[in-house]
């Protein structure tokens, strides 16, 4: 290559990275900033234990239907993916979701087709909050900025109900099923104006339409990322170790420029896998699967398909605010639920305590993958790189069953329920490092000793503010001239 086209190229190269970067050094302030407020206030949900902190205890004695009955109220024609029983308000109700997410709700009293909740029985439903004082309906939304994601599309439109405590809580109760779908605060909607909404370019506007935004966010992300990887470039080419600048300096630069120059250098690399990871996140070309367990697998594992699984219904001695009826290769269960978040396996006839044996679980965890070997049957009792709890709750111990299929398939569950807690293989544990190690710093030691793992974020945040800010003011001040 010649020197001419060498010094072309190099020209090229400073001008791309110089107009690039004036724009996208603004989306990594903002990715920077955000995310460390991230670390600390994740975005509205309801996580399992919230959603039954707020069920009141099931009144047995107005069940009427059994869960055979319900199912055929229903006009099922085989066991759905999930079937439970709780209250709406003051009436037992069985809610039911297909395999192909539909769901459906009948009274357990009459059994009724519940498709339609007034404002009088949301008000009665969110009055079983842990935070409720004097609810009142604050409005009545299709979707919202908390609301956003598709995964409230079946449930809507939305009581959006507000709980007079002094948090200021709100909850979102479902019009059609009566189910409290999601909880906020004062505190979780103020921070994640300048945590998850900035970091997620998650205006409602753009993200209602899910494609578009994801669209929108991988060019946003994609661009960023070859602007880190041309800063990286010149950085190098601009620095000099050995045989310094006239002043005694290593870089040619002064005020801010130096700043972006130096901090650049030593966080670039970070900043760079930062965005590799953060435009990863959203499965560019599709290429990792779903985490989803298929139906056929968990059928395998139930041992049943028909929409059959106990013909009356006992009622335990203990409270319990949930009950939810399983098959567990071939034989029926009933678990239930208690306030605290607490599980208990009943015998689905009798209403008493039963054990699950570990040998009943392997031989059933045989059955998952028809067509490989169980290879692996171990206990996890602490938390590994695999299994591990960041930002919210895992159960512990689990079972970990590995198979010989092409896949090297993980399949976690559940010593005490039987429940199939988690599935991974070769491409999601390439994903694991890729993603949650590069993107949240997720690895083991650092999260062993929590504040480690705060003090290494907070760093490398600050260095990349530092590369992101002084980026903006260099630009701004590039434009004004």
């Amino acid at each position: 290559m010649s020197r001419t086209l060498k010094r072309t190229l190099r020209r090229w190269l400073y001008i791309g990275h110089r107009w690039i970067g004036i724009v996208t050094c603004l989306f990594f302030a903002m990715w920077f900033i955000s995310g460390v407020v991230m670390m600390y206030v994740a975005f509205p949900g309801l996580s399992n234990k919230e959603r039954l902190a707020a069920l009141p205890d099931i009144q047995w004695e107005k069940v009427a239907l059994s869960p055979d009955d319900a199912m055929k109220k229903a006009s099922v024609t085989r066991y759905p993916r999930d079937l439970r029983l709780s209250m709406l308000a003051d009436e037992p109700v069985y809610r039911m979701t297909g395999w192909d997410g539909s769901r459906q709700a009948i009274s357990a009293a009459d059994g009724r087709a519940i498709t339609d909740v007034s404002e009088q029985q949301a008000l009665a439903i969110a009055q079983y909050h842990p935070a409720s004082k004097t609810p009142e309906l604050d409005d009545i939304v299709d979707r919202d900025q908390w609301s956003v994601t598709a995964r409230y599309d079946p449930l809507r439109p939305l009581y959006l109900i507000g709980l007079g405590d002094s948090a200021g809580t709100k909850v979102y109760v479902s019009s059609r099923s009566g189910e409290i779908v999601l909880d906020t605060n004062r505190n979780e909607r103020v921070w994640n104006w300048l945590g998850s909404i900035p970091h997620w370019i998650y205006p409602t506007v753009l993200r209602k339409d899910g494609p578009s935004w994801r669209l929108v966010v991988l060019w946003i992300s994609g661009i960023c990322l070859i602007t880190g990887a041309t800063g990286i470039w010149v950085g190098i080419l601009r620095v000099r170790l050995k045989r310094r600048y006239a002043s005694g300096s290593i870089t040619p630069y002064r005020g801010w420029m130096a700043w972006h120059h130096v901090a650049g250098l030593i966080a670039g690399i970070f900043v760079l896998t930062w965005m590799f990871s953060g435009w990863l996140s959203l499965n560019p070309g599709d290429y990792f699967a779903s985490r989803n367990t298929p139906h056929a697998v968990l059928q395998r594992y139930a041992g049943h398909e028909a929409p059959t699984i106990a013909t009356r219904l006992p009622a335990p001695q203990n409270a319990a605010v949930e009950a939810r009826f399983v098959w567990l290769d071939g034989s029926p269960m009933m678990i239930v639920a208690s306030r605290d978040g607490t599980q208990r396996l009943l015998d689905v006839t009798s209403g008493q305590l039963m054990a699950l044996p570990q040998d009943r679980l392997w031989t059933a965890a045989t059955k998952l993958l028809p067509h490989a070997r169980l290879t692996e049957r171990s206990i996890v009792a602490d938390y590994d790189s695999y299994w591990y709890a960041h930002h919210h709750d895992r159960e512990l111990p689990v079972l970990r069953a590995a198979f010989d299929d092409d896949a090297k398939t993980w399949f976690h569950i559940s010593p005490v329920t039987g429940d199939i807690l988690g599935r991974i293989d070769t491409g999601h544990r390439t994903y694991r490092w890729l993603f949650n190690a590069l993107h949240s710093f997720d690895f083991r030691l650092l999260l062993m000793y929590r504040p480690a793992w705060d003090i290494v974020v907070w760093l490398l945040s600050i260095l990349g503010t530092i590369v992101s800010v002084s980026g903006v003011v260099v630009g701004w001040r590039y434009l004004r001239r």
